[in-house]
């Protein structure tokens, strides 16, 4: 990459078709988990034009009532009321029960012996941006859309729609973070008694710009350039939505390489999901560390193999120690087995329900307003002294 240049991330609401499609697919995983810790779960889920379909493969000793927990997620994100709302819209559901989890017991899946359920190559990554070791571009986005869906929930901007999309560009100079180069929001309206141009422009100045830069130490300046469009997106009413697509918005916007599977719908077994976990709690341990400002960790699992085959770290040419030899301080001290890895992160401690569909808005990593065990440092001195 280029000493100077301009990089872009975005982030959406809740009531994005897409993230509205992850926050149902992760409330019907975390319906099975919690009735099941050993539940094998797959769901996914598309709508357009006001129809939504569910289609959900699981393997477990208990059911959900995936209509219902859909109708309850698009509640939560504000579709109440409209042309397209919770109590009135469309929903079908596809539901295949797997006659066991993957070929294996359902004793296996926390054991040492526990085998990948599928084929995946992940990756994890980190840099030292921010505090939380997010890319910058990403982190700030991220700033934003909550509160975009905070004046709407409040009342403080009654007419804005659940759909909305935040978009930050920043300019890098020497390869940092230098400035904003320009942020720009899409409102959706969906009141009729909307106001002009011009107050939407202030009120989104004033509740939603000037509270999400507040405490950062590089925020828009004079020459920031600000856009802000009323309309929105539109919301699944007038747009199609669909499990993953806003792949970017849940891992690093674009700005490192991931996995092209989806994050949500997907129990915490499935190896795209807890290796991309482990794939970034090793990354940040690494930048933590003051091993490398950047760090890309890539892990391959191969079907009916407890543990990746092959780890790879790339520094971007900012390690102070060797990329080989940063991967054997990881391979030394990190198991990256599945069984391992859910023992490590405690994941059958969990309450999915409080879980899985908080991940599936404002993104996976980063977060600081979740106890994520793959963002905690609790091997940091391991890893630092080697």
């Amino acid at each position: 990459m280029q000493a100077e240049f301009v990089f872009s991330s975005e982030s959406v609401t809740r009531g994005h078709p897409d993230k509205l499609c992850d926050q149902i697919s992760d409330k019907i995983a975390a319906g099975y988990s919690r009735k099941d810790p050993n539940a094998r779960v797959v769901a996914e889920v598309a709508m357009s034009t006001g129809i939504v379909f569910t289609s959900v493969r699981f393997w477990s000793r208990f059911g959900v009532d995936a209509s219902a927990l859909a109708r309850e997620a698009i509640t939560e994100a504000g579709y109440v009321e409209g042309k397209f709302k919770a109590r009135t819209c469309t929903i079908l559901s596809s539901l295949i029960e797997s006659s066991s989890p993957e070929g294996e017991s359902e004793a296996d899946a926390y054991g040492d012996d526990a085998l990948a359920n599928g084929q995946s190559t992940v990756f994890g990554y980190a840099c030292n941006h921010t505090p939380e070791l997010m890319p910058l571009p990403i982190s700030l986005a991220h700033r934003l859309v909550p509160r975009l869906d905070e004046v709407r929930e409040e009342k403080e901007l009654p007419y804005l729609s659940p759909d909305g999309k935040t978009q930050v560009a920043v300019e890098f100079r020497r390869s940092r973070p230098y400035r904003i180069y320009g942020v720009s929001i899409s409102a959706g309206q969906s009141k009729d008694d909307v106001p002009v141009r011009k107050q939407l422009e202030d009120d989104i100045r004033e509740r939603v710009l000037g509270p999400a830069f507040a405490n950062e130490p590089i925020r828009p300046d004079g020459d920031t350039r600000i856009l802000i469009h009323p309309g929105g997106t539109g919301g699944p009413y007038r747009h199609a939505g669909l499990t993953g697509r806003k792949g970017g918005a849940d891992t690093y916007g674009e700005f490192a390489r991931r996995s092209d599977s989806a994050l949500s719908g997907k129990d915490p077994t499935r190896v795209e999901r807890i290796g991309s976990y482990a794939a970034r709690y090793a990354a940040k341990h690494v930048v933590a560390a003051g091993l490398a400002a950047q760090c890309e960790v890539q892990l391959s699992y191969w079907l009916g193999s407890p543990g990746p085959v092959s780890l790879q770290v790339e520094t971007f040419g900012t390690g102070k120690v060797g990329e080989d030899e940063i991967a054997q301080r990881l391979r030394r001290h990190f198991d990256f087995r599945v069984g391992a890895l859910l023992r490590h992160f405690r994941i059958r401690e969990m309450d999915p329900e409080k879980l899985f569909p908080h991940l599936a808005v404002y993104g996976h990593f980063g977060r600081t307003d979740l106890p994520l065990p793959w963002e905690a440092l609790d091997s940091l001195e391991a890893i630092r002294q080697g």
